[in-house]
C-alpha cells in the first residue's frame, strides 16, 4: 500500500486546526484502521505530537468551533463566560452588541442557536482529539512520553465530561440513573446511533480518565502550564469528586494538588491591579496560552475581548462590560481587597489607582470615551482580568485560567466541612480569606447568628467561591451541584442595574435549566433524546426567591 503524503505545512496547520479527522488521512483504496495508524505514526512521528499539541492549542482558539468570524466562537474561555452569564453573579448590557444575550435571556435552550451549538460541540471536537490520540499511542507502550501523552489525553476528556454532564443534568447523587450526555471514546463504533449513557456511566469514564491520570502524571510538571501536570490531574479529580459528594475525597486531592502544584495564592497587592492575564502568574496551575498569533485569527473572539475592560480593540470597549451582580457587590466587605475587582457605584475602584488609557495618555480609564474604540464604563464593570499587551492594547493575547490553587483551598474546606471536619475546613477557610484577601475576617463573626451552623458554613464557602472565581466558570455548575436557584434580582430593588430583560429568578429542579442537544446533533444521532420541559423564563419571574447568600 502507498501512503498519501502529508507536507509540513500539512502537519503544522494541526497545531492549530485540531480538529482535523484522522480517519481524512486514509491508505490509497480504503480506510485507515488502528493498527495502520499507529503504523502511519512510526513513520510519522511528528504527525503525532503535532495531534497532541493540537488538543491544547485548541481551548481557546477564535473560530475553533465554527470556522467562522462570530465574535462568540473562542473555546472554553466562551464556554466559562456563557455558563457564568446565565446563572446570577455576571451580565452584559442588553444592548445590540451583545453576542451573549442568548445567555442572559436564556434562549440559549433554542437547538437552533449557534451559542448552545459551539458549547456542545467544543468539548465534543477536544474528546476526538483526546480520542484519536489515545488511538495513536498504544496503550501497551511503556514508553515514559507515550504514557505521559496518553494520561493527558484522559485528562481533557474528563474536563470535557465534566463540562457537559453539569450542563445536561442536575446533580449527581440524585439524578445518578437520569440520561446525561453521549459516552464517545476511542472504542465507540457507531456515534450516529449513540444514546445518552445515564450521569452514574459519565462519571465513571470521568474518574476512571483521571484514576490513569493521576497516576502517570503525578510526578510530571510541563514547562508550560497550558499542558496537564500531575497538579492539575488530582484538581480536576477533587472537582469531579466535588459533583458527586464524595467530600473527603475531594478534600484530599485538592491538597494533593496544592503540594503538587507548589503555587501559592495571590497576595493582596498583586491582586489590587489589574491581573488574571498571564498564564506564568504564580499561583496559576493550568491555563490557556493564546499567542499574539492565535489572537489575531479574528482578535474579537478572544477572552480579552470580552473579559478585559482594557482592550482598544473589543467588544467590551463597544460597552460590553461585564459586570457583576450589585447583589453579590454589596455583600464584599469593604476591607477585602477583591472589592476593588469591580468599579462601585460611583466608578471607583482602588485598583486603578495610577493607571491611564494607554492610548491617551493622562487620561483617566473610566470615563473616558475614545472614538471607535472605547465607551465610558458602568458602575460594577469588573477591572479583575487585565491585559497582557498592556492597558490600551490592540492586541488581544490575554491568557485565561482554566484551574488556580486558589479553588484547591475553596474546595479543601469544602470537602471537609461537608464530611464532619467543620473545625478544620473553618481553619483552612479563615485562614486563606485572611491571608490573601481579607485582613480582617472572622469566620466566628461570619457565623455567630446563624441558626443553622453547618448551612451558614456551607454557603458563606459558595460565597467565597462566587467573589473568588468569579468570571471563570463556575458558577452555573456550582449551582446545579449546590441545587441552588438562580437569584438575579429582589423584588422591590430598583438600585440593581442588572438588566430587566434577564432580570428573573429560577428555582433549583425548573428542567429549563438543562441545556437542549443541538438540532445537528440530534440529526446526526438517532438514538440521541433530548431535555425536555419546562419554560423560557420571563422578566420579573419569581422575584421573591433567594439563594441564602445575596439575601
Amino acid at each position: 500500500m502507498k501512503l498519501k503524503i502529508y507536507s509540513a505545512v500539512v502537519l503544522a496547520s494541526l497545531l492549530f486546526a485540531a480538529c482535523d479527522e484522522v480517519n481524512e488521512q486514509v491508505y490509497e483504496g480504503g480506510s485507515l484502521t488502528s493498527d495502520q495508524l499507529q503504523d502511519v505514526n512510526q513513520a510519522l512521528p511528528v504527525r503525532a505530537e503535532a495531534l497532541f499539541n493540537g488538543m491544547f492549542s485548541m481551548m481557546a482558539e477564535p473560530q475553533g468551533a465554527l470556522n467562522s468570524s462570530r465574535p462568540d466562537d473562542w473555546g472554553f474561555p466562551m464556554m466559562c463566560l456563557s455558563a457564568d452569564l446565565e446563572a446570577s453573579d455576571a451580565w452584559i448590557a442588553d444592548l445590540g452588541y451583545n453576542w451573549f444575550s442568548t445567555c442572559g435571556e436564556w434562549s440559549s435552550r433554542n437547538a437552533n442557536y449557534a451559542n448552545p451549538y459551539i458549547r456542545y460541540i467544543t468539548p465534543y471536537k477536544q474528546i476526538k482529539i483526546a480520542n484519536d490520540v489515545l488511538t495513536n499511542y498504544s496503550a501497551e507502550s511503556t514508553d515514559e512520553t507515550v504514557i505521559n501523552h496518553r494520561a493527558q489525553a484522559c485528562a481533557l476528556r474528563a474536563y470535557d465530561y465534566l463540562w457537559l454532564a453539569s450542563a445536561f443534568q442536575f446533580n449527581y447523587v440524585d439524578h445518578k440513573d437520569d440520561l446525561c450526555v453521549p459516552i464517545v471514546t476511542e472504542k465507540t463504533v457507531n456515534a450516529a446511533d449513540n444514546p445518552r449513557a445515564t450521569v452514574a456511566e459519565v462519571y465513571d469514564l470521568i474518574l476512571s480518565d483521571l484514576n490513569f491520570a493521576c497516576e502517570h502524571l503525578e510526578g510530571f510538571a510541563p514547562s508550560n502550564k497550558s499542558q496537564v501536570s500531575g497538579a492539575v490531574a488530582y484538581g480536576l479529580r477533587a472537582r469531579a469528586y466535588l459533583a458527586m459528594e464524595e467530600w473527603a475525597k475531594a478534600a484530599e486531592d485538592a491538597q494533593k494538588a496544592i503540594e503538587l502544584s507548589g503555587c501559592t495564592p495571590a497576595s493582596m497587592a498583586e491582586i489590587s491591579t489589574p491581573a488574571f492575564c498571564v498564564l506564568s502568574e504564580h499561583n496559576w496551575m493550568w491555563g490557556s496560552d493564546m499567542t499574539v498569533d492565535m489572537s489575531n485569527i479574528y482578535p474579537f473572539a478572544t477572552a480579552c475581548s470580552w473579559h478585559s475592560s482594557f482592550s482598544s480593540f473589543s467588544y467590551s470597549g463597544a460597552g460590553c462590560w461585564t459586570h457583576i451582580n450589585k447583589l453579590l457587590f454589596d455583600k464584599i466587605p469593604a476591607t477585602d481587597v477583591r472589592k476593588g475587582w469591580w468599579l462601585d457605584a460611583d466608578l471607583q475602584s482602588p485598583n486603578l489607582n495610577g493607571l491611564t488609557w494607554g492610548d491617551a495618555s493622562g487620561q483617566e480609564i473610566v470615563g473616558l470615551v475614545i472614538p471607535d474604540v472605547k465607551e465610558p464604563m458602568d458602575a460594577y464593570v469588573n477591572v479583575k482580568f487585565g491585559m497582557k499587551a498592556g492597558i490600551g492594547s490592540e492586541v488581544n493575547s490575554s491568557d485565561f485560567p482554566f484551574m488556580r490553587v486558589e479553588e484547591m483551598y475553596l474546595i479543601k474546606a469544602e470537602g471537609l466541612a461537608k464530611s464532619g471536619k467543620e473545625s478544620e475546613a473553618k481553619q483552612v477557610l479563615e485562614t486563606f480569606v485572611k491571608t490573601y484577601r481579607d485582613p480582617a475576617y472572622s469566620i466566628s463573626a461570619k457565623l455567630a447568628n446563624a441558626l443553622d451552623p453547618a448551612e451558614a458554613l456551607s454557603n458563606e464557602i459558595w460565597f467565597q467561591r462566587r467573589v473568588e472565581l468569579w468570571g471563570e466558570g463556575f458558577a452555573m455548575s456550582d449551582i446545579m451541584r449546590l441545587k441552588k436557584p438562580v437569584v438575579r434580582f429582589h423584588s422591590g430593588d430598583s438600585s440593581n442595574p442588572y438588566p430587566t430583560a434577564f432580570q428573573f429568578n429560577v428555582e433549583y429542579g425548573d428542567p429549563y435549566m438543562l441545556l437542549r442537544f443541538p438540532q445537528q446533533e440530534m440529526d446526526n444521532n438517532s438514538a440521541l433524546e433530548d431535555n425536555k420541559g419546562g419554560n423560557q423564563p420571563v422578566p420579573a419571574q419569581n422575584g421573591t426567591l433567594r439563594d441564602g447568600v445575596t439575601d
